[in-house]
C-alpha cells in the first residue's frame, strides 16, 4: 500500500459537471477548475497529489450523494480559467506571473453500485467526524483512510475497499 496516497471528497453540482460527464471526457480525464474558495484552493495547490483517491460527490440536489471514485492524475497547477475574461470563473486579480487559483486533473475510475447519500453518511457511526458533516459547503475536503474504506464498502459492498486504485493486490 502506498503510504503517501491521500484521499479527498470533491463536490460538483451534477447540472454543472456530473460524474457521467467525467466518464464521457476523452481519456475519462478533466481538469478540476473553477474552485474559488481559499481553503479548497490551498488543498489543490499544496496537498492534492498525483495518485490520490477522490470520492465524487453530487451536491445541490434533493438527495446529495457520493456516486463514484476518481483519481488525481496531475497535481495542482494554475487554473487558467481565472485568466480568461470570457471564462465563467475569470478573476482579474489572478495573473500568469502570480496565479491565485489552482486546479488538478482527475480521471474517472468507476461508479459505485449504489450511491452513498449524505443521509447515510450522517447516520453511520464510523463517519460521524467526517468533514462533509462539519464543513458541508467546502468543495474540496480531505477524507481519512478509514472514512474512504467505509464509504467504498457502502457504495460497493464489503471487501471492495482494498481493491480500489490498485490497493490490496
Amino acid at each position: 500500500m502506498d503510504e503517501t496516497r491521500k484521499y479527498w471528497l470533491f463536490k460538483s453540482e451534477p447540472s454543472c459537471f456530473s460524474f457521467d460527464d467525467l466518464k464521457n471526457r476523452p481519456g475519462k480525464t478533466e481538469p478540476w477548475d473553477g474552485v474559488r474558495n481559499y481553503q479548497a484552493r490551498n488543498f489543490l495547490r499544496d496537498q492534492v497529489g498525483e495518485g490520490d483517491g477522490v470520492l465524487f460527490y453530487h451536491s445541490s440536489i434533493p438527495s446529495p450523494a457520493i456516486v463514484g471514485i476518481a483519481e488525481v492524475v496531475k497535481k495542482g497547477y494554475p487554473d487558467l480559467t481565472a485568466l480568461d475574461p470570457a471564462a465563467e470563473h475569470y478573476d482579474p486579480r489572478s495573473t500568469a506571473a502570480d496565479p491565485i487559483w489552482y486546479r488538478v486533473d482527475i480521471r474517472h475510475v468507476r461508479a459505485f453500485r449504489r450511491e452513498v447519500t449524505r443521509a447515510l453518511v450522517k447516520n453511520h457511526p464510523a463517519l460521524a467526524g467526517m468533514m462533509l458533516l462539519q464543513r458541508s459547503r467546502l468543495s474540496i475536503q480531505p477524507v481519512t483512510r478509514e472514512e474512504w474504506d467505509v464509504i467504498v464498502d457502502l457504495g460497493d459492498g464489503a471487501g471492495q475497499a482494498k481493491h480500489v486504485l490498485g490497493e490490496g493486490r
